[in-house]
């Protein structure tokens, strides 16, 4: 598996063998030993499945309490997939990465605890699978702003054109919202929890 790090070092971007014949392909999303290696030794608990049409922008979540890690892989279709650092304690926060990912390239990025995560569908049709470290938690779960400004975004759409949720529509500017007050590694047990 090669690993892309980004100007954001905990974010990954994993890429498979991809093992192809006339029949097909195989390729491993996970491997609980090459994640330890990686000293990714993140349990999963949870697998998430999301289908979506052109435009459609899901983000930017997180979890306050009980935050997830994300294993994300883009099983049909494309997104712009986007992650926003919200760690106050690290030099990196407030900043994003934003990488494409497609069914054809297998990639999947591995994004830790501590951070927003979205999407904007740029295909037809997208579905997009992750895993997560911790269980859903809707009373801690909390939206930033797709679109604030201060994030520096650069969407690959019109604001008029994003199909947004009721909740997606209401998200807080990054100014405004709740963070993580220090890294997610410094974090005690019990608060990633």
């Amino acid at each position: 598996m090669n690993v892309v790090r980004y100007e954001i070092p905990d974010l990954l971007l994993l890429e498979p063998k991809v093992f192809s014949d006339g029949r097909g392909s195989f390729l491993e999303v996970y491997n609980e030993r090459t994640f330890e290696r990686l000293g990714l030794g993140s349990r999963f608990v949870q697998d998430n499945l999301s289908t979506s049409k052109r435009h459609v922008v899901r983000g930017l979540h997180y979890q306050i309490r009980q935050p997830q890690g994300k294993l994300v892989q883009v099983i049909f279709g494309e997104v712009l997939d986007v992650v926003v650092d919200l760690r106050r304690g690290a030099p990196t926060f407030g900043r994003h990465v934003a990488v494409r990912l497609c069914d054809q390239q297998h990639k999947s990025l591995w994004i830790p605890i501590g951070f927003a995560h979205g999407f904007a569908v740029l295909s037809e049709f997208a579905c997009v699978a992750y895993k997560t470290t911790d269980f859903y938690a809707p009373e801690f779960e909390r939206t930033i702003l797709w679109n604030d400004p201060s994030l520096g975004i650069e969407w690959p759409l019109k604001p008029e054109e994003a199909i947004l949720s009721e909740k997606d529509k209401r998200g807080a500017l990054l100014s405004e919202a709740e963070v993580f007050e220090e890294p997610a590694s410094a974090m005690p047990a019990e608060e990633r929890q």
